[in-house]
């Protein structure tokens, strides 16, 4: 009689210690999601680049600018020291689609285009090892399909709207980038609205690791880039440079979209983008970026160009 009591007793703490471990389990469990629950979710930066031609390859050629040239390598070395993405999403403004429809580079392994013309042999001859991701660009038309944004899937190189500033921010002896690149194009239309929207849509990759990045140029005519043969800035070069700072970085959210759908109105803008390809993505890179503040780390007017390189939210 006494063993069984003693056995009882046993089993009866066993199972105690057992309903408390759970119950500690639980409470734990309850606190850590809790917490999780009141932490703000850690979201990648986006950014704005001017990228130029192919000259903007070389620090001091002639064509480039050397200040834009050190601070996208700065841009670069931020993105693989502190960011660590896990992949990137690029935006170019040398590849439209068509006017109500986008497209995804869903290539895993793509060849560069030599977009440009009349320009020394060995810039032709460089090369930009990078690979590209299914599973982001799957991920990419699962948000537009969501957003009501019309896009398919393609298989294609990249532009120089991509690599050369990424041979820039990324040279591949001292600051090699390794994760993947996704294009996405623009539409082939000058709705500032809808290519706000494509941004937008894609916010949610900016918690799951996933960089977004617009390239084109703060200014940009190539008509009096050859007409006018100078280096002193135009007029409409300065006003609409210092127009678009205003405009990204101080308002944030809609404010901020409006700003940028005004923009598209100012008596200078036709002037500084004769075509808005160039001006575009950065209305992408803001509706990715939301409510948060930019920041512009660099601009040069030269000429009727100029190479505003922006950073929307914050580094951590």
């Amino acid at each position: 009689m006494r063993c069984l009591l003693s056995e009882s007793l046993l089993i009866n703490k066993y199972n105690f210690a057992v309903f408390m471990g759970v119950l500690l389990s639980l409470f734990y469990c309850m606190v850590f999601n809790s917490y999780k629950a009141m932490s703000p979710v850690k979201k990648t930066p986006v950014y704005f680049f001017s990228h130029g031609g192919p000259t903007f390859m070389y620090e001091d050629e002639e064509g480039g600018d050397s200040g834009a040239y050190r601070k996208v390598q700065y841009i670069g070395k931020e993105i693989t020291e502190k960011v660590k993405p896990k992949g990137i999403v690029i935006f170019s403004a040398h590849w439209q689609a068509s006017k109500d429809e986008v497209e995804v580079n869903t290539s895993t392994d793509s060849d560069l285009i030599y977009d440009f013309y009349g320009f020394p042999k060995y810039m032709y001859e460089e090369t930009f090892e990078h690979s590209g991701s299914a599973e982001i660009a799957n991920k990419v038309l699962d948000l537009f399909e969501k957003n009501g944004i019309k896009a398919k899937p393609t298989k294609r190189s990249i532009d120089h709207g991509v690599w050369v500033p990424f041979k820039v921010a990324f040279d591949p002896n001292t600051n090699p980038l390794r994760c993947p690149i996704v294009q996405v194009s623009l539409y082939d239309n000058e709705n500032p609205e809808k290519h706000y929207a494509l941004g937008q849509a894609l916010a949610p990759l900016r918690e799951e690791g996933i960089v977004i990045i617009g390239s084109g140029m703060s200014v940009h005519n190539l008509r009096d880039l050859f007409r006018l043969r100078s280096d002193k800035p135009t007029d409409y070069a300065i006003s609409f440079d210092e127009a678009l700072k205003d405009a990204v970085t101080l308002y944030t959210g809609e404010s901020r979209k409006q700003a940028l759908i005004d923009i598209c109105e100012r008596r200078d803008a036709r002037k500084a983008h004769p075509t808005f390809d160039h001006l575009f993505p950065i209305h992408i890179a803001a509706g990715a970026a939301g409510d948060d503040s930019a920041k512009r780390l660099y601009s040069n007017q030269v000429g009727s160009m100029a190479w505003g390189q922006f950073r929307f939210g914050a580094v951590e």
